[in-house]
């Protein structure tokens, strides 16, 4: 397994990185590989669009979520489609443009003669050019309405010079099996996705400064989760057997049946079941990480409904990393601790 280096984290939380730096150190850019493309807008401004639909309507009603999408949006959206007209070795697969960024995949199928991150910057100058003509013409309508007296106000002016993106974006490496449909799914999930946080935006954001028991935390989901009356610690040793660790999981989930917050960092293969188990019955769970969170870090899959129906609390005591990191026992005992702590009355 190739170890992957990712900026995503970085950029979203704003640092600013050259947009041609190399995105997964030692893997060669010019060679065949499929991948998920990330840009965001400038500002986070909604300029592609607008999510329009319920949460919970089924896929194909009338009421599912989807963008409507502006005439930037459109444009974007062309200069996508047209990298593999452009680009012959290289084949669409999908894009999900949202009303402040984009999500596509990209099947590179020859080895390019430039990396792909030349070619992704011949797209962004392609939105660039887009942009500014939309403006131009965004600004002629409104100095005429503001000479007829339909429109009072001056049109805004552009700060970034005509620049649609932030500088860089992320990429994501196709590496494992059911990877591509996982990816797919997410693309087609994000309006929905952006519905449940605008309904429910207090389970979604990232929370700094949580102080449990004079424990610091970052936290996404159900804090009030820590005020339950009952939380349980899940701590399996390794050396139980399939009946003993059968029996104690039977008695956890009966206790979360009866109102009963479970609590673990999930180390053990164990607990791993345990929390599983309780997650998929939709019982109530607060999950301990060693990996912190970005300032706009959600919850994936299940775990953002999970969040939104209010079972799941999510607590990292320590900083965010990029690096794909193997848990010290160190951390795995200090994580045991917490949960433990949070658990006391």
């Amino acid at each position: 397994m190739k170890r992957e280096v990712y900026e995503s984290q970085k950029m979203f939380a704003g640092e600013k990185k050259p947009s041609m730096q190399r995105r997964c150190v030692g893997h060669d850019y010019t060679e065949r590989q499929m991948y998920m493309v990330t840009m965001v807008v400038e500002g986070r401004r909604p300029l592609f669009g607008h999510v329009e639909g319920r949460s919970d309507a089924p896929n194909g009603s009338e009421d599912a979520p989807r963008v409507v999408l502006t005439e930037l949006g459109k444009r974007v959206e062309s200069c996508w489609y047209e990298i593999a007209t452009r680009h012959p070795q290289i084949d669409v697969v999908a894009l999900q443009l949202m009303p402040d960024h984009l999500h596509g995949i990209l099947f590179v199928k020859e080895k390019l003669e430039r990396p792909l991150g030349k070619v992704l910057l011949g797209f962004k100058q392609g939105c660039n050019k887009a942009f500014r003509e939309v403006q131009s013409v965004a600004v002629v309508q409104q100095q005429t309405k503001q000479q007829t007296g339909q429109h009072p106000h001056p049109a805004p002016e552009d700060h970034n010079h005509g620049l649609l993106f932030t500088r860089g974006y992320n990429d994501k490496l196709l590496l494992r099996e059911g990877q591509l449909q996982r990816w797919l799914d997410y693309l087609k999930d994000n309006p929905r996705r952006l519905l449940m946080k605008r309904e429910r935006p207090d389970l979604f954001r990232v929370q700094r400064g949580l102080m449990v028991k004079g424990q610091q935390f970052s936290a996404i989901g159900n804090r009030f989760l820590l005020e339950r009356p009952m939380r349980l610690q899940v701590q399996c040793s390794r050396h139980l057997n399939d009946e003993e660790l059968a029996w104690r999981q039977a008695q956890w989930l009966e206790q979360a049946r009866r109102g009963a917050v479970l609590v673990s960092p999930c180390i053990s293969k164990g607990e791993k079941a345990v929390m599983r188990a309780a997650f998929e019955e939709g019982l109530p769970l607060i999950v301990l990480q060693e990996n912190g969170f970005t300032d706009l870090a959600k919850p994936g899959g299940k775990r953002m409904e999970a969040c939104l129906r209010g079972q799941l609390l999510l607590l990292a005591p320590w900083e965010h990393h990029n690096e794909h990191l193997t848990i010290s026992r160190n951390q795995c005992l200090a994580l045991n601790d917490m949960a433990r702590m949070i658990c006391e009355e």
